[in-house]
């Protein structure tokens, strides 16, 4: 097994509350991985023949997409894609839309960062933005100094709300 440090939430970047994922064939990971294979991203073969042989390139381990569907991406033991610098010890969770997410989105994230940090006790739980580089020093990462601004809430915010939605990122909030 792999250690992990790192869980990290992302967000999709897409419109709030359109779904990437329709009632067919086509999952919210599989339209990830298509931006991911355009933006040059790879996965191994043998990684892919593994786990999810269609995804050729995302970087993501889960997608949450607005129904609450989870998808999955790499397999947990496979080296993601998602923050350079912080990937060989990390789990990637992307949650589809920008700054506003749906209630079955936050259930869904909930579930499953309750059962990583289950397996994964001492991984530290953060938005992608949490891991910008302190550009001034002074020990905490701020506003100015995002590289990103996904997955566009404070995580440290829902984690002391107790994983519940946080009303500012929550769609009709």
């Amino acid at each position: 097994m792999r250690p992990i440090k790192t869980i990290v939430i992302h967000c999709s970047a897409s419109p709030n509350g359109k779904r990437l994922g329709d009632d067919k064939l086509k999952t919210a990971a599989a339209t990830i991985d298509v931006w991911h294979s355009t933006r040059g991203f790879r996965r191994t073969d043998a990684a892919r023949l593994a786990f999810n042989p269609k995804l050729f390139a995302i970087g993501y381990h889960w997608v949450i997409d607005c129904d609450g569907r989870l998808d999955t991406g790499r397999n947990i033991e496979e080296i993601g894609a998602h923050v350079a610098g912080h990937n060989m010890a990390s789990i990637g969770i992307c949650l589809v839309g920008t700054d506003q997410f749906t209630t079955r989105q936050f259930e869904a994230l909930h579930s499953l960062v309750r059962e990583l940090r289950n397996r994964y006790p001492s991984a530290k739980v953060c938005g992608h933005r949490d891991l910008s580089p302190d550009l001034n020093g002074d020990g905490k990462i701020t506003s100015n100094e995002y590289i990103k601004t996904c997955p566009g809430f404070t995580v440290a915010d829902w984690l002391a709300g107790g994983m519940q939605p946080l009303k500012s990122a929550l769609i009709g909030g």
